[in-house]
């Protein structure tokens, strides 16, 4: 597929979204938010990285297409360009994770920095991640590598809890490739065992430490707090409450954690959801002007008024020049 003219001289922003755990209706969120932007005239790639559970393409209506993200996984394909696939909807294309080798379900660290590299050069004005639930090395190198970092949950309060490990993994994930000297790395591993021996429960608590190790470690270790900063969607609101749950989730991080989150917002509760994956159809196009949709519009208005992100950090570019492996 060749460059379209509005997409051949810049680099696609991406979006990832994640979730601490599965169930709280991640894929379909990420289909929804592909087909606003696409319906707003901008070029949407949507990449399934779930190579284990893949179901973007059923939730679009499309048949498993007959290549996919699993073929570069496995080396048959090197260019990713040629996975990917029109849908019905206008501007809106897919690289689908189907067809994956049960042994080898994801791609490992020198494939998966091949891929997040060949990611930035598809043509398209966004591409969209998909990513497997869970806090797995390879789910956060494509969380943290995306312009903008979207973490979804519900009220669940498993999801909560999924939320704040994920958060806390990402975080320590984050910081680490900021930091240069082993000492200090090493001092990551030991705060990510929550019964650690030193007492580090905090970023707070493990900055204190860095810095009295290494002053210039602390100065990167606060380099890279500054630039973490992902955001949060509560998905499946019903109530005032749960409206509310962003802000909570927000205000511990920031107290007790010293992490910045922003709420990007929230999707409500919706008969017209469900009934629109039976259609294998986005429920901003079976409904529009359902609650759902409204709201799904506001998240993805809010992402193309806002700049794009910086969460391709400068951490991450300094441990690609050390040649380092994450």
């Amino acid at each position: 597929m060749p460059p379209t003219p509005s997409t051949a001289d810049k680099t696609a922003r991406i979006v990832s979204v994640g979730s601490g755990k599965g169930g709280v209706g991640k894929s379909v969120f990420v289909a929804n938010l592909a087909a606003v932007l696409a319906g707003s005239g901008q070029r949407v790639i949507l990449v399934d990285t779930d190579l284990e559970s893949a179901n973007l393409h059923t939730l679009l209506g499309l048949r498993p297409p007959p290549v996919s993200l699993a073929d570069f996984v496995a080396q048959r394909e090197s260019e990713l360009v040629k996975l990917v696939f029109d849908t019905h909807i206008p501007n809106l294309s897919l690289i689908a994770g189907t067809n994956a080798h049960v042994e080898l379900p994801q791609p490992g660290k020198i494939d998966r920095a091949r891929l997040l590299r060949a990611l930035r050069r598809l043509p398209a004005d966004w591409v969209l991640l998909d990513l497997s639930a869970g806090a797995r090395a390879s789910v956060l190198d494509y969380f943290l590598t995306a312009d903008d970092q979207i973490l979804l949950l519900d009220a669940e309060p498993t999801a909560v809890e999924s939320t704040y490990h994920f958060l806390r993994a990402a975080f320590y994930r984050h910081v680490k490739e900021a930091l240069l000297t082993h000492a200090a790395r090493d001092l990551i591993d030991v705060a990510m065992d929550r019964g650690n021996e030193r007492g580090i429960r905090t970023p707070n608590e493990l900055l204190k430490e860095i810095s009295d190790l290494d002053p210039e470690e602390g100065e990167r270790f606060r380099g890279a707090l500054r630039r973490f900063h992902p955001r949060l969607v509560v998905n499946k609101v019903h109530s005032a409450e749960e409206i509310k749950l962003g802000f909570s989730v927000r205000g511990v991080c920031s107290k007790y954690f010293g992490i910045g989150v922003d709420y990007l917002g929230y999707v409500s509760r919706d008969s017209a959801v469900p009934q629109s994956v039976q259609q294998r159809k986005p429920v901003v196009l079976a409904d529009p002007r359902c609650d759902a949709s409204v709201y799904l519009g506001r998240i993805a208005e809010k992402l193309q008024t806002e700049g794009r992100g910086t969460a391709t950090s400068e951490s991450a570019i300094e441990g690609k020049k050390r040649g380092k492996s994450s």
